[in-house]
């Protein structure tokens, strides 16, 4: 009996030494934003900033006096077809001269800039939400990106920044007041993929929060997305995405909650949430579009930089749990990102800000 077991000992052994170690499978690194694709990128924003047609104004009229042009409207953010394209698109070229000073255009953006941010242009801008009916004007997509622009000018160590932060000051308390004002008022979490999207919007007014030290923003976010989402389980992602999706319910759920708890409390809810994302084998196929000419179908490129920058983010805080998904993440900018700089107005006008903010996530 005693010499069986040995024999049977012998034998596993020799076929555990003849087994080859399973190799540990390699994890690409992440696309970095090079200073070639900035300049290639700020081109977008810089061609429409100021360019007012074509335009859509999404404005509810009280009566025929307020049928004015978009600049006579926005004088700040008119350009780039819509207002809060225009907000995010001041934010990417702020953000690309704060990472890269020397930008080619450099000079052309500072200057506008400058004529845009005006104090003068941005009292019109505040006005505008005391209107009857437009104190829910881009809610909270548009706030969220004005929020969005005014960290990253405070970020700007430059003097220009310090006169664009002076003047932009009114209308960023002015949306912190209407986060403050909406969010508990807001009984049902929104759960779309477009900008209505709640917690895409809890999401980019926490990052100000917290680098504005405004404890008050902050401690309402956190909460009102507990409230909404702590007891979420496995969201249906093999549903998404829809045919007009920029974003992803699923992710922006996941990454409001990455930011809003702790290391601990995250773990174990992202298990319940999306517990797929844990398989070291799990793949997620990009977005596909099948017309850049259309608005709406081109939304799916902003997705898969939506989804990349929810997944970088994620990496970047836990490597070990979710390196494996760099190579998802990648795919999805690969798809999207040599084809957002062409002719097509539809896309070019809003993309590269995606294209930027997910970049700049890489880990």
């Amino acid at each position: 009996m005693i010499r069986s077991i040995s024999l049977l000992f012998l034998i596993g052994c020799f076929l555990l030494s003849c087994n080859p170690k399973s190799e540990t499978k390699e994890i690409p690194s992440p696309i970095l934003l090079t200073e070639t694709e900035a300049n290639r990128l700020a081109k977008l924003p810089l061609h429409c900033m100021q360019t007012e047609f074509p335009n859509k104004l999404n404005q509810t009229l009280g009566n025929e006096s307020e049928l004015k042009g978009p600049k006579a409207l926005h004088p700040t953010f008119y350009g780039c077809f819509d207002w809060h394209s225009s907000v995010h698109g001041h934010w990417m070229l702020v953000s690309l001269l704060r990472q890269f000073p020397d930008l080619e255009d450099s000079e052309e953006i500072r200057k506008k800039l400058f004529e845009n941010i005006s104090a003068e242009n941005i009292a019109i801008e505040v006005a505008y939400f005391k209107g009857p009916f437009d104190a829910s004007f881009e809610r909270t997509y548009g706030w969220a990106w004005v929020l969005k622009l005014a960290e990253e000018i405070h970020l700007w160590d430059d003097p220009l920044a310090r006169e664009l932060e002076k003047n932009l000051q009114p209308l960023t308390d002015l949306m912190v007041e209407k986060y403050l004002e909406f969010l508990p008022k807001l009984i049902y979490p929104i759960r779309v993929g477009e900008h209505t999207n709640i917690a895409f919007g809890l999401s980019l007014a926490y990052d100000y929060a917290n680098t504005i030290n405004n404890s008050s923003l902050q401690e309402l976010i956190k909460t009102r997305a507990l409230d909404w989402f702590s007891k979420d389980e496995n969201c249906p992602l093999v549903y998404e995405p829809s045919g007009f999706d920029f974003l992803s319910p699923c992710f922006q759920e996941l990454d409001i909650m990455r930011k809003v708890m702790s290391k601990e409390e995250f773990q174990h809810w992202v298990n319940r949430f999306l517990p797929q994302l844990a398989n070291a084998d799990y793949a997620l196929e990009p977005g596909k579009v099948s017309d850049r000419t259309d608005g709406k179908l081109v939304h799916l490129d902003g997705l898969n930089f939506s989804r990349a920058w929810v997944l970088y983010g994620l990496i970047r805080e836990y490597p070990e749990e979710y390196g494996h998904l760099m190579q998802v993440a990648n795919d999805h900018i690969n798809y999207s990102l040599p084809s957002i700089v062409d002719d097509n107005y539809e896309g070019t006008h809003w993309l590269g800000s995606f294209a930027v903010y997910a970049l700049q996530q890489a880990p």
